[in-house]
């Protein structure tokens, strides 16, 4: 009976596939949502997703606010999430 014994280029090879393959199944191309990145003064910001909470119901769309942050200059950036059309 032999052992296989990898190589530290084996090891490197086979995660850097496995890297490859989670990168292919998280593809954003492929995801349902729809998603918009706005920055705003924070005002603005608050308007900016009321507005679109109003044109895409979360009931109807599963909008929501999937991350925000604060910039130094005081503004906001922020991502909206929601799918492309209620059933």
């Amino acid at each position: 009976m032999s052992i296989s014994r990898k190589m530290p280029a084996d090891v490197a090879r086979s995660l850097a596939e496995r890297g490859r393959m989670r990168a292919r199944a998280r593809d954003t191309s492929a995801d349902a949502w729809r998603r918009e990145t706005f920055t705003l003064p924070r005002p603005e910001a608050r308007e900016k997703a009321r507005e679109m909470f109003a044109r895409f119901p979360k009931a109807a769309y599963m909008t929501e606010i999937e991350r925000w942050r604060e910039l130094d200059d005081g503004s906001i950036e922020f991502t909206m999430r929601r799918l492309p059309t209620a059933d």
